[in-house]
């Protein structure tokens, strides 16, 4: 099996390099950077995105949105996926699904639906969660594909469901990792030892590998991005375009937002997502919105 990846960030890099281990790799990204950890695992570097698939059977896109694919998605791509399977883990709106979807299988290929649930370490780990849409049968045939970058991968139903169910989860995983900023900032505030409320809330029931590492992230004050708050405020953007279509309330995801959009406009839209305590630190009392 020969397999194409798209999007080298965060994300696609570690997958990538999880599923150079079992299968014959040919990757792309607009920056070179990523580019020789991956060639030292064995990955063929490809000079454009329509040579990624004309090199392999499947191919991932792990991209930032839906323009970022639609700016792939030329003559020579098309051309390319006659006869092979498009993967999308990339979160875009469920409409923008059902266009590549309906663009792939124009163009004669095969399209499946993969948003994950998980970060940097799960990637790494290939403990992710896929949650997969599109045709039963295709999701089924690509299953063993996906043991190298996924811990689960469940089928969600017809095209769009993968993303709605990914919307929901990122709407539970981003308002609890806001709480979880915001209690920190409480606890510091009132000049507690971080330390000792550190273990507190890791011997405590909600204590978890992710809050756990959270934890450590804001008592070190290490920003490095495991789930970048540019990618972050981009999700949030997505559920509340979702909420708003299937008329559902969620103004915690509003709020998280626009805190989100604040540390945007602070510079910090590179850093992890935890470090939205740092916004609610500069944040005058009685405004948090």
């Amino acid at each position: 099996m020969k397999v194409g990846f798209i999007g080298l960030g965060v994300m696609g890099s570690p997958m990538a390099l999880n599923l150079a281990r079992h299968f014959q790799v040919t990757v792309w990204n607009r920056s070179p950077a990523k580019y020789p950890a991956l060639q030292q695992a064995g990955c063929h570097v490809a000079k454009t995105p329509s040579q990624v698939v004309e090199h392999s059977d499947v191919t991932f896109t792990m991209l930032f949105n839906a323009p970022a694919i639609l700016s792939i998605l030329d003559d020579d791509f098309k051309q390319a996926i006659r006869g092979k399977t498009l993967i999308n883990a990339s979160s875009v709106p469920v409409d923008f699904s059902h266009y590549l979807a309906e663009e792939i299988q124009r163009a004669g290929g095969s399209f499946i639906e993969m948003p994950v649930s998980g970060s940097k370490v799960p990637a790494e780990q290939g403990n992710l969660v896929g949650m997969l849409a599109g045709d039963q049968a295709l999701a089924a045939r690509v299953q063993p594909l996906l043991k190298p970058i996924t811990s689960n991968a469940i089928y969600c139903g017809s095209i769009g469901m993968g993303l709605k169910t990914k919307y929901a989860v990122n709407l539970y995983l981003i308002t609890m990792t806001a709480g979880l900023a915001e209690a920190m900032n409480l606890a510091r505030a009132q000049g507690l030892d971080m330390e000792a409320f550190g273990q507190v809330l890791n011997a405590g029931p909600m204590a978890s590998a992710y809050s756990k590492l959270k934890i450590g992230k804001m008592l070190a004050q290490d920003w490095s991005p495991q789930a970048a708050i540019d990618d972050c405020y981009n999700i949030t953007q997505l559920i509340m375009s979702a909420s708003k279509i299937a008329n559902a309330q969620t103004p915690f995801i509003s709020l998280c937002g626009s805190l989100y959009e604040r540390a945007i406009q602070a510079g910090m839209g590179d850093e992890d997502m935890i470090a939205l305590t740092k916004v609610l630190a500069e944040l005058p009392y009685g405004n948090r919105a």
